[in-house]
């Protein structure tokens, strides 16, 4: 069968592969120190569980309308409202199957053939393959690791072209923990509306920063003919595989990606929905626990990897991630790269990492701290021994 030139221009996620090699070698009994899964190790809140059940127990188990029930929506903006101090109405939202189903469908509606993109580099390998999927061209800005990664209004000016229609920004960032300042993102929307430019930004990690940062959206702009927004249930509710997202955007915009959705997903599911409206208005003590944990998980991986010989690693100020720069010890023992890296960390020290070229960089690993601080320190004897040995 020959297959269609648009699935040539992607690859599986270099995610999914990571995480399909490390199950294969957990089901043959390995004891893996996994660093790779990008999702809490919290279990989901309990009373987010029993809006599920007792959804299923009054049979809220048919279709909904396609962009999600009314009551998730005013859940969604009123939460939003009280966080960010932004002022979306329902029909300004739309629910998705997680975040990623949004982010596929504005680039779907928004990019055309040809048109440029804006992405920051290192990036969540989604943005890179679904621009690269619909016929867009990816056009790569790096942030200086220097200034821990932190995008600049200034970098994106420099990159832009007549062919630009769309620029990504992730704050806090996926695979670096980057937080671009407040006022760096308003610069960035501002350049978006200067040159009629849609601005995505998504902010599956904004309740996870640190330092004494506080948590920011730029949809307190009003703006929305140039910003769309993206959100997820599920890094901030410990709710990855019930698979929920919004987005949050001119009705318009909304209304182009719901023609997609409804010719690919149908509707969220439905006990889904009611679980994410308690998620939403209930109490929000799991997500400053989950907070403070990360912080300081945060702060031992740092230190352990800070104090291996040769390795440097950008300060991450948000989401659960680091990502070290492992590059001097690239070409020794026989590894050519990163790939060749992670693959002799996984088989000979039983530690999971992704590398760097999933995130458009070639010198570095990303580990998530998402496990248990003894593991995390297990995890780092092993890095030492690992990179001692070469």
């Amino acid at each position: 069968m020959q297959f269609s030139e648009r699935t040539s221009r992607i690859a599986i996620s270099p995610l999914t592969a990571v995480f399909q090699k490390a199950q294969a070698l957990k089901a043959r009994g390995a004891e893996l120190l996994d660093f790779g899964a990008g999702e809490p190790d919290f279990p989901t809140p309990e009373h987010i569980k029993q809006a599920a059940v007792e959804a299923l127990r009054q049979n809220f188990t048919k279709y909904t309308p396609t962009g999600g029930i009314p009551e998730l929506k005013e859940a969604i903006v009123a939460r939003h409202a009280r966080d960010f101090d932004s002022h979306y109405k329902a029909e300004e939202c739309l629910v998705t199957v997680g975040g990623k189903q949004a982010i596929f469908e504005v680039i779907s509606v928004a990019v055309s053939h040809g048109d440029e993109v804006i992405l920051p580099a290192p990036y969540y390998p989604s943005f890179f393959d679904t621009i690269q999927y619909v016929g867009g061209k990816v056009v790569l800005v790096y942030p200086p690791e220097s200034e821990d990664f932190i995008l600049r209004a200034s970098a994106i000016e420099e990159a832009l072209t007549p062919k630009t229609k769309m620029i990504i920004v992730n704050s806090p960032c996926n695979p670096t923990g980057a937080v671009i300042p407040p006022e760096e993102m308003e610069r960035i929307l501002t350049l978006a509306e200067r040159h009629s430019l849609l601005l995505l930004s998504d902010e599956c990690y904004c309740h996870f920063v640190y330092d004494g940062l506080k948590s920011f959206s730029l949809g307190s702009s009003g703006n929305r003919e140039n910003l769309l927004l993206v959100g997820s249930m599920s890094k901030t509710y410990a709710m990855t595989g019930w698979r929920l997202g919004f987005a949050l955007g001119s009705a318009e915009l909304l209304a182009n990606m719901l023609k997609v959705q409804s010719h690919c997903t149908s509707n969220p599911v439905s006990f889904v929905q009611k679980a994410a409206i308690a998620g939403l208005a209930g109490p929000q003590d799991s997500v400053e626990a989950m907070r403070a944990a990360f912080q300081a998980r945060r702060d031992q991986v740092l230190a352990g990897l800070r104090a291996l010989p040769g390795i440097s690693c950008a300060l991450p100020q948000g989401a659960f991630y680091v990502y070290p720069n492992v590059g001097v010890y690239l070409r020794r023992g026989g590894i050519a790269d990163t790939v060749a890296l992670a693959s002799r960390l996984l088989d000979e020290a039983g530690v999971v990492v992704v590398p760097g070229p999933a995130f458009g960089t070639d010198q570095h690993v990303r580990l998530a701290y998402t496990t248990a601080p003894e593991k995390i320190s297990m995890g780092l004897k092993k890095l030492s021994d690992f990179f001692a040995r070469l």
